[in-house]
Order: structure tokens, then C-alpha cells, then sequence
């Protein structure tokens, strides 16, 4: 039966997780403290495996989706509360983002990269409710009742989701690249020689330059394994740091963790501005060049 424990986190900074792509069951073995690094299957609907993890994705999508609806379904020149909220974050996003990347491919990519940082920030919130991974199936022990199938889990404490949101960037930035240099841009945006040279010079530089660009070629492919695991080692982490602080001293479990929740909310914001920060900056390093040739050629005309 599901019972609850006076737990406020999960246990122990684990460095190194596996991917898997339904999120199998925690295995039975020798007694692993904190959170399992792979996400725990709590049923199977139909055949199709659902695991805590897409629990808790589902459930912060779609009360964003609802907030979003309820804020804008009756829009007013006098704003109340939601829709003012509203404006107020989309706004500033949209602004933000506008002064790195330009106005011309904001227009564009603002949809993702401020869809990508709401979900990622709520989240990351979401995930420090008491109840996420302390809620669930479990069995009794000498130090007091242990959840083994924990009901609600981080959803970027599941390496599932990171390198999902990762590889969709990597699919739109290659989309959006094509779509403002073209084929030949994109690969004499990586490959081609920078700077005016003749002679002798230009072909060493053309020489350098492609090697240079083999490195980027790598760098590029491994960019959403970084983004990945960056995300998920920094939420996976502040989950289990929160349970060592909550099980450190018996009696109070309920105390030393309250410092480090004000902690994990700003690593929660930072998280997810670095995720729309390196992505939109990716996005511009392929895409910059394109605002300067159009505006040469208005100045010519």
C-alpha cells in the first residue's frame, strides 16, 4: 500500500547515470539508499510502460497548458492577475532573448526556447514539493518505512527527458540553420577559411580550417549529450543532496534541509537559463551572419 514518510528529499550526489528509453523498473539487489538513477516503473497501461518520472512531466505540462489557457482565454486592456503574470514573463523572455540573438531570428525560435525554459523551470520546482519521491511503495526496515517505488519523481532527474529536449533542439537547430544559410552556408560556416587571404596562405588556412571544422563537426554531435547531462546531473544531484541533509541527523530531518530548498530554487532558475541560454547560443553562432548581410545590402540600395 502507498504510505508517506517525513522525508523532504532524496540521499547521496551520483555522478554517472544510464539512459533507458522506457525507464525499467528499479532492479532487486543489495538495499540502494536515495534515488534510483534510472526511472521507477509504477505500471503499464495497455503494454505501454509508465515510469514516476512521466508522471511528473505530464502533470507540469499540463497544469502550464491550463495556466496558459486560463490566462489568455478572456484577454483585457485592464490585465487581471494571470494575464498580467503572463504578459509580464513572455515579455521579458521575449526581450531578453531579443538582445542575444536579434531581433530577426527571435521572431522565429522565441516559441522554443521560451517554452523550453517554463517547462524546465517548473519542473525543476516542481520536483522539490515534499511529496516528489517520498510518496510510494515500499517496506519496512529497522531505521523506519523505505519507499522502493517511489510514485512522483523530478522530471530532470530522468536522463530520459533531458536528452529528449537536447535532441529536439538538435533537430530545430538544424532546421534553422538550413532554413537562414542554406546547405552551402552551413557547411562554410564550419568548414570554410575566415578572413581575406591569397596565395600560399589561403591554402594552409583552407587546410587548418577544415581540420577545425572536423573538431566542430564532433563538438556539434556531442552538444546534446552535454546539454543532457548537465541538466540532470545538477537536478539529479540537489534531489539526493536534499535526502542526505533530511536523514543526516535523526530528529531533524525537518530542519537542516530548509536551506538548501532556498538553494535548489535558485539552481532550479539558473538551470534552466543555462539550458535556454547555450541553446539560443548555438542557434546564433550558425545563424548570426545573416542580419549583417541584409543589412549591408540595404545600406547599398
Amino acid at each position: 500500500m502507498p504510505r508517506t514518510i517525513p522525508t523532504l528529499g532524496r540521499l547521496a550526489l551520483i555522478a554517472v547515470a544510464s539512459t533507458q528509453a522506457t525507464g525499467l523498473a528499479f532492479a532487486a539487489g543489495p538495499e540502494q539508499h536515495g534515488l534510483p538513477q534510472q526511472a521507477v516503473e509504477i505500471g503499464r497501461p495497455l503494454g505501454f510502460p509508465v515510469t514516476n518520472s512521466m508522471v511528473v512531466t505530464w502533470i507540469v505540462a499540463l497544469a502550464l497548458i491550463v495556466f496558459a489557457r486560463a490566462a489568455t482565454r478572456d484577454m483585457k486592456s485592464v490585465p487581471g492577475s494571470a494575464q498580467n503574470f503572463f504578459e509580464w514573463l513572455i515579455e521579458s523572455l521575449y526581450s531578453f532573448l531579443e538582445g542575444i540573438i536579434g531581433p530577426h531570428l527571435v521572431k522565429r525560435t522565441f516559441w522554443f526556447f521560451a517554452t523550453i525554459f517554463i517547462f524546465i523551470l517548473s519542473a525543476n520546482w516542481f520536483g522539490l514539493i515534499p511529496a516528489v519521491g517520498t510518496i510510494g511503495w515500499g517496506h519496512s526496515t529497522a531505521a523506519g518505512f523505505k519507499i522502493d517505488k517511489p510514485l512522483f519523481r523530478g522530471a530532470n532527474a530522468d536522463l530520459n527527458l533531458t536528452l529528449a529536449m537536447a535532441l529536439v533542439f538538435f533537430a530545430l537547430w538544424i532546421v534553422w540553420a538550413l532554413r537562414e544559410v542554406g546547405p552551402v552556408g552551413f557547411a562554410k560556416e564550419i568548414f570554410a577559411p575566415k578572413g581575406e587571404t591569397t596565395g600560399a596562405l589561403k591554402i594552409l588556412l583552407a587546410v587548418v580550417f577544415f581540420a577545425v571544422g572536423c573538431l566542430e563537426v564532433v563538438s556539434i554531435l556531442f552538444r546534446p549529450v552535454s546539454l543532457s547531462f548537465r541538466l540532470y546531473g545538477n537536478t539529479f544531484a540537489g534531489e539526493n543532496m536534499l535526502e542526505t541533509m533530511a536523514t543526516l541527523v535523526p530528529g531533524l530531518g525537518w530542519l537542516l534541509p530548509i536551506p538548501f530548498y532556498f538553494l535548489e530554487l535558485l539552481v532550479g532558475l539558473v538551470q534552466a537559463l543555462v539550458f535556454m541560454l547555450l541553446t539560443s547560443v548555438f542557434t546564433l553562432l550558425i545563424c548570426q551572419h545573416e542580419e549583417p548581410l541584409a543589412a549591408a545590402s540595404q545600406s547599398e540600395s
